[in-house]
């Protein structure tokens, strides 16, 4: 294998594979890259047998191959390198090193046997639609907050992708919950998607998926069967094992009957929710939120440091239902508060019931929010 490449070209596809690769060293392989050069064209791979990126690189390519290399060593070599470097690799076969040379700078890596390098492939994905980034960068942004950590309850470690009904119309629509918070955004339903199957993708996918859709305008494809699911972001594709669970019945938890409405502005209340909330040493950080007529007090209190109150009055809350107390865990509120652009709608049924939140502009979008005692 022989290949001559930019280094702009190599740090940025290297940066998308060693992020993959697996850093514990369990299985040696698996802290590899693949580095392919068949018919003029360069690829990378890397996987940690839940996950597998591969990107096409533009490259000089003089004689076809196959070394393995360690990514992170690979990746910090080029990090390294001049800007303007030009990157020669060489690999005569076997378990010879891969050469690397940028003009004076010369260095051997140790390869392993491409054999052992395992195969992720995805088999049949007979679903397959195409998504805007912007539209798929939305899906993520707006519920991957939500994605539970815990991992005895493994079927909430992802996003739940699945077709649903809305007023009448078909939906693609992206659910997360932690049993604390739920978030619910759907978007028209892509011509192919019809038959999907509801599928859970892990949050490593969906972190991963996040990065590649940084700087995307373009259109994603989307493949996936009953275990596997597959994006095509340009000249990297992403594929991933799904979750092998069955995701709650999320609807029973959202609340119909909340009619106790309040309207704030997103920048107003996020901005008093975070001066009240720093009186409070608590990982939870309790806020107390007490109701009245167009007036919204906001309070938070700690026995090491004292307390905080902060009001909203009409000129910035909109609230005509009777008076109500209720309370949230600070970073929660923050959380969902970040999703939205102008305008915040809380519609609460009392003291202790679930709290719908959505963005009065958007309504593609619902949370559910579960209050705490304070």
């Amino acid at each position: 294998m022989k290949l001559k490449a930019d280094r702009a070209t190599l740090l940025r596809a290297l940066g998308h594979i060693q992020s993959v690769a697996e850093k514990r060293n369990t299985i040696p392989i698996l802290a590899n890259v693949l580095i392919a050069v068949k018919d003029g064209r360069l690829s990378f791979t890397a996987t940690d047998m839940e996950i597998a990126i591969v990107e096409e690189v533009a490259a000089s390519t003089s004689r076809n191959g196959a070394a393995t290399a360690p990514a992170a060593t690979l990746y910090e070599i080029v990090r390294k390198l001049p800007e303007t470097a030009e990157i020669e690799f060489d690999h005569p076969g076997g378990d010879a090193p891969l050469g690397l040379r940028a003009g004076r700078f010369n260095t051997s890596l140790v390869v392993q046997p491409v054999e052992d390098f395992p195969s992720m492939t995805a088999g049949s994905l007979p679903h397959r639609f195409h998504l805007p980034a912007l539209v798929l960068r939305g899906l993520i942004d707006r519920t991957r907050f939500a994605i539970s950590t815990e991992e005895t309850r493994y079927y909430l470690n992802g996003i739940y992708l699945h077709r649903a009904e809305s007023d009448g119309h078909p939906v693609l629509r992206a659910v997360a919950t932690d049993g604390h918070r739920l978030a619910r955004v759907e978007e028209p339903l892509p011509e192919g998607a019809s038959a999907m199957p509801g599928v859970i993708v892990p949050r490593k996918t969906v972190n991963e998926l996040r990065r590649l859709l940084e700087d995307e305008s373009g259109s994603v494809e989307v493949a996936l069967s009953d275990t596997k699911i597959q994006f095509t972001v340009g000249p990297i594709t992403l594929t991933s094992k799904l979750i092998d669970g069955t995701f709650p019945e999320y609807e029973r938890v959202i609340p119909s009957g909340n009619d106790k409405v309040l309207r704030v502005g997103k920048k107003d209340f996020a901005d008093a929710v975070a001066r009240v909330a720093a009186i409070s040493s608590e990982r939870s950080r309790p806020v107390k939120l007490s109701l009245q007529k167009d007036l919204l007090t906001l309070s938070a209190a700690s026995a090491e440091q004292g307390s905080a109150v902060e009001e909203l009055d009409r000129d910035h809350v909109e609230y005509a239902a009777g008076p109500l107390e209720i309370g949230f865990q600070a970073r929660y509120l923050n959380d969902i508060t970040d999703q939205i652009t102008e305008n915040v709608e809380f519609c609460f049924s009392d003291g202790s019931a679930p709290t719908v939140v959505r963005d009065a502009g958007d309504q593609s979008a619902l949370y559910v929010l579960m209050p705490m005692r304070v």
